[in-house]
């Protein structure tokens, strides 16, 4: 269904802007009429630029998961509380500091005022709120129970950030590490490398191999820096372009997987992500075959995904879903063998619960582990290159000074 962005009036002449599905532009204005929203402007938005879009707001979705979590929070509470929902979300627009979350917020009440789910309102701002946060939403509304839903949900958004936080705290410090080794690197050939290369030449002295060495590299970072751009925008617009593609994409994602360290820590997140999201769309009455979709859709790699649908195929012909599971290569036996054991004793939503936890766990040793020996590794390793240069560049001037005294 074609998506189109719309900016309008309300009743009390205050602007608003968002996006809605329709299956075409008269039947978007007719929406919006239903919303008591006079539309100013209304254009269709293609589907390349939508997914655009998406993947730009996945870069700044760790900050606004947490805003998404206080939000959520405090529509439980006043849900709870018996609370209008239309009344809850104008209190809650007016408390969000986010100009952008409180114009989110706006809409969505405008659209519920209108007479439509709350669901609906959330499925339009998919940069704001995700498949799974919109299906939870929407059993809820189904099955009455919306404030305990949404409490749920928080929940998971808790556990879901705290996972994210442990795994960017493994990798943070030590890219950080690379990045100022990179950047020392750079300055010690481009400027000071040049420098003392004069000093060794006026000298008349034999240049050691190993300074010839750093001169050549030191001259072809100077006079073809271009060239490396060009090469590195290349290959980043091949990698872009390979990853665009499904069989790239899935061939990217098994690599990822096989990496010594970081291949480990990245299956048990994916794992953790798959079972505590599976668990939590069980426990708010989702159907299994509606879980999987969803899942599906949020895994982060290509390799589960395909693994899911597999698994959903046979949950909707009537068989297992741990078979496809193990066959994938992301769940280990263990794992698939437990999640068996939880569909046959019909105790499949707290087996995932339990596996989340103790993934939950893992990933907290792994991350130790892993600052343990990547960060120690990272500093012997800038260095030992640092202090090449620096030995190679010193050592034929140390020669003329010695000669001179």
């Amino acid at each position: 269904m074609p998506t189109f962005e719309y900016q309008a009036l309300t009743r009390d002449g205050r602007p608003t802007r968002g996006s809605l599905a329709a299956e075409s532009a008269a039947a978007a204005r007719h929406m919006l009429r239903n919303r008591q929203l006079h539309a100013t402007q209304l254009r269709p938005v293609s589907e390349a630029a939508q997914a655009a879009r998406f993947q730009w707001a996945r870069l700044f979705r760790a900050g606004r998961r947490r805003k998404v979590l206080d939000f959520t929070r405090q529509l439980a509470t006043m849900v709870d509380a018996d609370i209008k929902l239309t009344e809850a979300l104008s209190v809650l627009s007016s408390q969000t500091a986010d100009a952008r979350l409180c114009q989110v917020i706006q809409n969505i009440r405008d659209q519920v005022v209108a007479g439509e789910a709350l669901a609906d309102g959330l499925k339009q701002y998919r940069d704001w709120f995700d498949p799974i946060y919109v299906s939870m939403v929407h059993v809820g509304e189904v099955t009455g129970n919306l404030g305990p839903t949404l409490k749920l949900l928080a929940d998971y958004l808790a556990k879901r950030i705290r996972l994210d936080a442990k795994i960017k705290s493994a990798l943070t410090y030590p890219a950080f590490l690379v990045v100022v080794c990179l950047g020392v690197i750079t300055v010690l050939m481009t400027f000071v490398v040049p420098r003392l290369t004069r000093i060794i030449e006026e000298s008349g002295r034999a240049v050691p191999g190993v300074t010839r060495l750093l001169m050549g590299v030191s001259r072809g970072l100077v006079n073809w820096w271009w060239v490396i751009l060009v090469v590195v925008g290349l290959l980043a617009y091949a990698g872009h372009r390979v990853l665009a593609h499904p069989r790239g994409r899935l061939g990217f994602d098994r690599l990822l997987l096989r990496l010594p360290l970081f291949g480990r820590l990245l299956r048990q997140s994916i794992l953790a992500r798959f079972t505590g999201t599976l668990a939590a769309l069980m426990r708010s009455g989702l159907p299994m075959a509606e879980s999987l979709k969803v899942v599906a859709e949020v895994t982060g790699s290509t390799v589960m995904t395909h693994a899911i649908q597999a698994a959903r195929e046979r949950i909707i012909a009537g068989a297992d879903i741990a078979t496809p599971l193990q066959q994938s290569g992301v769940v280990d036996p263990a794992l698939g063998h437990m999640i068996a054991v939880g569909e046959r004793s019909g105790e499949l939503e707290g087996m995932l619960v339990t596996i989340a936890e103790s993934l939950e766990e893992n990933t907290d040793i792994i991350v130790q582990r892993l600052s343990a020996v990547v960060e120690p590794a990272v500093i012997v390793v800038m260095a030992v290159l640092v202090g090449f240069i620096m030995f190679g560049t010193l050592w034929p001037i140390l020669e003329v000074s010695s000669i001179k005294m």
